[in-house]
């Protein structure tokens, strides 16, 4: 199948977005969408009537092998597992990519629920819900039904919470971060009880590398004196910035000379409800 530099530039941020959102990885993604485009080189054109739901359907398929394969890999896991952090720029509209990552479907908190799905009810509820195929491309794509592909897609859909991702505003939910980070630099215990849930859930990310909370840790009443230790430990070199994550806005820390963590929200009706600390080295940024 021959493709065309137009068409590789519009397709690459295509495939990373649905791999990126399949996978939480993104390493994975980018060495499965190089894959996909070395074997579409190697398809026969004239058995090719769209070349979007083509990749697409590779790109899946692909996926799908990725995280039948990874699920032993992630029950092993020590710690908690979080999405593989994404720094996007902060209006989302430098590049095609960032213009498909802003879409729904991406926070940390999505991607996090999206492991409860199994590989094909991910895939089928990505390309209906995010990518707007419908119920026949989907079917198409992942090789069912019309009718087996509406019942995975029910069935997903009452097996996770619906992350309202329209209600997840950046910029309100930057100035609650700020008030977050103030209440914190100021020990004020009262007003970080008024910007968090009391069932708060904070999961911390170390892969087994890095010093963490091996479980998640639950409740107000926990997780702020947790966040307060961890504080108590930085050095003199330690300094943070806000940055767009995976179209939330994140704590970036950086200490010893580099990025250190980056700390992700997951805010409802101006209340912190879940926080993820990752600190994986292998998970964070190269700048």
């Amino acid at each position: 199948m021959q493709i065309s530099n137009d068409e590789f530039r519009s397709y690459q941020p295509l495939l990373f977005s649905l791999g990126y959102r399949m996978l939480g990885s993104i390493a994975e993604t980018e060495d499965v969408v190089q894959d996909t485009f070395l074997q579409a080189y190697q398809v026969d054109e004239r058995k090719v009537e769209n070349k979007k739901a083509y990749l697409c359907k590779m790109m899946t398929n692909r996926c799908l092998d990725v995280l039948k394969s990874s699920r032993v890999k992630r029950e092993q896991y020590i710690g908690p597992w979080n999405p593989e952090p994404l720094l996007l720029t902060e209006s989302g509209d430098e590049n095609p990519a960032d213009r498909l990552l802003q879409k729904e479907g991406l926070s940390i908190a999505y991607l996090r629920m999206m492991e409860h799905l199994t590989p094909e009810e991910r895939a089928v509820l990505l390309l209906r819900d995010v990518f707007e195929f419908s119920h026949g491309e989907a079917a198409e794509i992942v090789g069912k039904k019309s009718d087996a592909c509406r019942k995975i897609y029910s069935r997903a859909k009452k097996k996770i919470l619906d992350v309202e991702e329209e209600n997840l505003p950046y910029e309100k939910n930057r100035s609650i971060v700020n008030h977050f980070i103030r209440a914190f630099q100021n020990n004020d215990r009262e007003a970080l009880l008024k910007l968090v849930s009391e069932n708060v859930t904070l999961y911390s990310d170390g892969g087994g590398k890095v010093r963490v909370a091996i479980k998640p840790v639950v409740t107000s009443a926990r997780v702020i004196p947790f966040l307060f230790s961890i504080g108590k430990n930085v050095p003199d070199d330690f300094y943070y910035e806000i940055r767009n994550v995976n179209g939330q806005p994140a704590l970036v820390n950086f200490m010893n000379g580099g990025m250190q963590s980056i700390v992700s929200f997951f805010v409802v009706e101006d209340e912190i409800q879940e926080v993820y600390i990752t600190m994986n080295p292998e998970k964070l940024p190269v700048e």
